[in-house]
């Protein structure tokens, strides 16, 4: 008997582990358990942050968590930026990676208003206050998710007026 491939056509009836509409094999759909988990944190983490912001829209959350753990990671020596990403969920961390030159970092803000403008300018907010609520919250949401330890390494790393805000929230939190 040949082996049946993708793209087979095949009388009524199905076979496990793959998907047929019309009597055509389409794909596989073996469940990859920890794929399924790491989308299933992503979820937690846009409906965490939408909590925090006060709304309902899940675009408008990823977007800002999006811009904040940019804006962050660019902050950030090589290896703690590298030290974060390790805690974050494959798809959080997918994002955290997405577009990320290692050679140009740390970037360092002439001042929070630059810091919260780039969070701006890439979430798509309002300005720079609509821009300090949503890192505060984004912030909120990454310390309820990564370890105390590697919170505060973060903390440390990051120049004094980031650290500043950064600490504000974190004790606001508390």
């Amino acid at each position: 008997m040949e082996p049946i491939r993708r793209g087979d056509t095949i009388g009524v009836g199905s076979l496990h582990g793959l998907a047929w509409i019309g009597g055509r094999c389409l794909m596989t759909v073996t469940r990859v358990d920890i794929i399924d988990r790491s989308v299933e944190k992503a979820h937690i983490w846009i409906n965490d942050l939408a909590e925090d912001l006060g709304t309902d829209n899940k675009h408008y959350a990823y977007r800002v968590l999006r811009a904040f753990l940019h804006a962050l990671r660019d902050h950030l020596s090589v290896d703690e930026a590298a030290a974060l990403g390790a805690q974050l969920p494959i798809f959080v961390r997918g994002v955290f990676y997405e577009g990320w030159n290692p050679s140009r970092t740390p970037v360092h803000a002439r001042d929070l208003d630059g810091f919260l403008r780039r969070i701006a300018v890439e979430a798509r907010l309002a300005g720079e206050t609509e821009a300090s609520f949503a890192a505060a919250a984004a912030n909120r949401v990454l310390d309820r998710h990564i370890s105390a330890g590697e919170a505060q390494s973060v903390l440390n790393a990051l120049p004094p007026h980031l650290r500043e805000l950064l600490r504000e929230n974190a004790a606001a939190n508390q």
